[in-house]
């Protein structure tokens, strides 16, 4: 079979290659050149963008085999999650990558100026000694306000607590008690501007921080503050930030992200007292492999229909190392339950028993829905689109949290009722210490199976010779048989014969067994094909 697909449309660290493996062929193009980008899209399974490549609904409706997207960095500006999510397209990025780099960047601009580093450097190499003219001010026990207190607004809070600076910050998302562990006092934001001798700003660009500090905010805010912005462009005014500077409101600022990007030209440059950089927040060796590394992965992941934590247009729970290796028995008990089934019901509910219950397991329930679609649409189904075909086809899920379980310390359940009034279900748990996925119920009839390879089922009249015609049709076809067990419910004269075979059974050899037990339904199982059913 041909290897899939993937583009990599900016350049990308050597380690992102290898972080692949040899299971893709990786193709190049320049994703700034629009027309050599569609041309390229058509055949990618996957394409991987930094900033300068705009994958937005023309880009992704030019790549009809695109399962994934992967922005090696943390913003999202240039990628249209909204057309991705509606394609069926998951979209992932490296949240955590940059980080560290961003919050000693930030730390460098404050430093640079607070002490004119590099007016300083310019002017000596210039040839001029100017001592007096540089002199700056002191970081210690001056008050740093921090608008947005994340991840990033974390790491520089902790950062300049080792300079002995009073710390507060404006983040209406973060509770005082969490802010408090690192030192911060949270404030309101005109309490901020107030008494902010510094103010660093750490905020996603939306609707709602756009102009954030803008002239309001300029003219509330200390004299002498000097402000530094390493976020996104726009959050603070550059217009409104000169005019400011120029009245001597605010004594400078470090800006190194722009309204319009690239940006070469601005009021901003023509200012000794503002230190300017080329958006560098994520411009390390460091932060650009742990980027290139984490979207490489999560493509790899994504390309074997696995769930990716990082993707950002996945409708589902938190995972964590205990939930994550339930997700695959969620998707086969899914598959299985179609197949038993025949058909779709109007409710799936997705029952978690036991101790995995103590978890937020909605990851579960996409993934149960997702294996319940696999086999009856065409196109493909994904944890991004399993909801949205869903929603088309009437199918809505319900989600339980069950008691513990008197035989299993875990159990996931796929529970249905059809129209015709029959109620359909399928029982899974984890065994061992490699957690194998086994088949413990299906409708009642206790059974334990490994849901690993390919298997077969047949719900026949309880009589001899069952198992005898069984192996002999299925002998005849050359379909070894790995593992068998005839289970009973309470209710008598029924029989379910459920195999593990080695071999594909066809569609012919499934009717032919089934007609020789009398079987009222049969139907198959193959972990990486479709499930068939009789």
């Amino acid at each position: 079979m041909d290897k899939p697909v993937v583009l990599i449309a900016e350049e990308l660290s050597p380690a992102t290659v290898d972080a692949l493996g040899p299971d893709f062929e990786i193709r190049r193009c320049a994703g700034s050149d629009r027309k050599a980008l569609l041309a390229a899209l058509p055949e990618a399974h996957a394409v991987l963008v930094r900033s300068a490549t705009r994958m937005d609904a023309e880009a992704i409706a030019a790549g009809p085999r695109l399962k994934v997207i992967g922005r090696a960095g943390v913003g999202l500006d240039n990628v249209d999650v909204s057309a991705a999510s509606r394609a069926g397209v998951m979209v992932v990025n490296a949240p955590t990558s940059n980080i560290v780099s961003a919050a000693e960047l930030t730390v460098g601009l404050l430093l640079a100026v607070a002490r004119n580093l590099p007016q300083a450097d310019a002017a000596l190499k210039d040839g001029r000694w100017q001592r007096s003219r540089f002199t700056g001010v002191e970081l210690a026990d001056k008050v740093l306000g921090i608008v947005g207190l994340g991840r990033i607004g974390s790491l520089v809070a902790r950062r300049m607590a080792a300079f002995d600076m009073r710390l507060i910050a404006y983040d209406p998302y973060v509770q005082p008690a969490y802010a408090q562990q690192s030192g911060v006092r949270i404030v309101g934001l005109d309490e901020l501007l107030e008494q902010s001798d510094f103010l660093t700003v750490h905020l996603p660009k939306t609707p709602e921080t756009a102009g954030l500090i803008g002239f309001d905010a300029l003219h509330r805010v200390k004299p002498g503050v000097r402000i530094v912005n390493a976020a996104r462009g726009g959050i603070v005014d550059e217009a409104e930030l000169y005019a400011a500077l120029k009245e001597g409101r605010v004594a400078g600022a470090g800006v190194d992200v722009f309204a319009t990007e690239p940006c070469t030209e601005s009021p901003l440059f023509e200012l000794d007292n503002v230190v300017v950089t080329p958006h560098l927040g994520a411009g390390t060796a460091e932060a650009q492999e742990r980027a290139g590394v984490a979207v490489a992965e999560a493509v790899r992941q994504a390309l074997a229909g696995r769930f990716v934590p990082e993707a950002v247009n996945v409708r589902m729970g938190a995972v964590n190392g205990e939930l994550a290796p339930w997700l695959l028995l969620a998707e086969q008990l899914g598959r299985l339950f179609t197949a038993t089934a025949g058909g779709l019901p109007g409710v799936l509910q997705v029952q978690v028993s036991g101790e995995i219950g103590r978890h937020d397991v909605a990851a579960l329930e996409l993934a149960a829905l997702k294996g319940t679609l696999t086999d009856v649409v065409e196109g493909g189904v994904s944890y991004v689109n399993a909801p949205l075909i869903a929603q088309e086809r009437g199918l809505r899920t319900e989600l339980l949290a069950g008691p513990d379980h008197a035989e299993h310390r875990s159990l996931v359940t796929v529970r249905g009722v059809l129209p015709n009034g029959e109620e359909v279900s399928v029982s899974g748990t984890l065994t061992g210490l490699q957690g194998r996925e086994r088949l413990v119920d299906i409708c009642g009839f206790e059974v334990d199976l490994p849901l690993t390879g390919d298997a077969v089922f047949f719900r026949a009249p309880d009589r001899p010779g069952v198992v005898g015609a069984v192996s002999e049709v299925l002998s005849r076809a050359g379909v070894g048989i790995d593992g068998l067990r005839l289970a009973r419910t309470e209710r008598p004269g029924e029989v379910l014969a459920a195999l593990n075979v080695v071999g594909r059974v066809s569609q012919a050899v499934l009717d032919d067994t089934a007609a020789r037990i009398d079987a009222t339904r049969s139907w198959s199982l193959e972990p990486s094909g479709r499930a068939a059913a009789s």
